[in-house]
């Protein structure tokens, strides 16, 4: 079985290296992108299946990618991950239909972990839609 393939978009190059070796050890293929217009196309060309997507960006926030992308792939899954979470952003990427909202930094919580678990759960449902379509 192809590994799944997801698209990992963040204006912050060291985050991405970090995120992507990361991401990489736990069995993924990561393709990475510096911005959200870059993202779009990327999206329309190379099909991943999961998208994690920082909420603050200069060129084009998150919430901007997420609305373009969405008319090119309503279904794929989304993770918001953001170092600076609040109720605002919450429920702005709420509307698009994310699959989970992870704070990049926490001091209660290891957001590594946070973001395997909420990469298996968004997988659970890409599972899941690919067996319905069978049936």
């Amino acid at each position: 079985m192809p590994k799944r393939k997801i698209l990992l978009v963040d204006d912050e190059m060291d985050f991405i290296k970090i995120m992507s070796e990361r991401i990489k050890q736990w069995g993924y293929e990561v393709i990475a992108s510096l911005s959200g217009r870059e993202a779009i196309p990327i999206v329309k060309s190379k099909k991943p299946d999961l998208l994690i997507l920082d909420y603050k960006m200069a060129d084009m926030d998150g919430i901007a990618t997420l609305k373009e992308i969405r008319k090119i792939n309503k279904k794929i899954p989304v993770i918001m991950f953001t170092a600076y979470p609040n109720e605002k952003s919450i429920q702005e990427s709420e509307k698009f239909g994310i699959s989970a909202y992870v704070p990049k930094l926490s001091a209660y919580s290891d957001s590594h972990d946070n973001l395997r678990s909420a990469i298996k759960m968004a997988e659970k449902t890409l599972k899941k839609e690919s067996m319905e379509r069978r049936i």
